[in-house]
């Protein structure tokens, strides 16, 4: 058994016998955590949904500009498309 296997297994040791971590503990239940049988449970909770407000303005729309470019390659010479966009207010 190396020195780090026997150092992580004597800390989570440690660890149980400091905490109260059993194994056992931590399987049962707490008695205040079972439903009553004598009240109904309470209605869950609804939120109001937020609400989105849209407010047109002018519209936008994207103007683009395209061209085909030569592209020297070991291959040889590749005529390849380029192409650039902005948004321009309508």
């Amino acid at each position: 058994m190396s020195v780090r296997s026997l150092i992580a297994i004597i800390a989570l040791i440690t660890a149980f016998l400091l905490f109260g971590l059993s194994p056992h503990a931590m399987a049962q239940t707490s008695p205040l955590s079972e439903p009553s049988l004598s009240s109904p449970p309470p209605p869950p909770q609804r939120y109001a949904r937020h609400r989105i407000e849209i407010h047109p303005g002018r519209l936008l729309y994207r103007r683009c500009v395209d061209w085909y470019e030569l592209q020297y390659r070991p291959s040889g010479t590749v005529l390849y498309p380029q192409m650039r966009c902005w948004w321009v207010r309508g």
